[in-house]
């Protein structure tokens, strides 16, 4: 398991920063783990699972 910072995950899902928080704050993206008083990270496999579920969402659509 690894986890990584807001960086990696702006790099892998091609999201802002703003975009991230909105979604996390309208819970339809995997909450960060908090590090310590002002850091925080997201569990790597999360995150490629939530990008695998908008790719099969993508595929249902007919």
């Amino acid at each position: 398991m690894r986890l990584i910072k807001i960086k990696e995950v702006m790099d892998c899902t091609g999201l802002a920063r703003s975009t991230i928080y909105k979604y996390i704050a309208s819970e339809t993206f995997p909450k960060p783990v908090c590090l310590g008083s002002r850091a925080v990270a997201w569990v790597e496999d999360e995150i490629h699972d939530w990008i695998l579920e908008k790719i099969e969402s993508r595929d249902n659509v007919h």
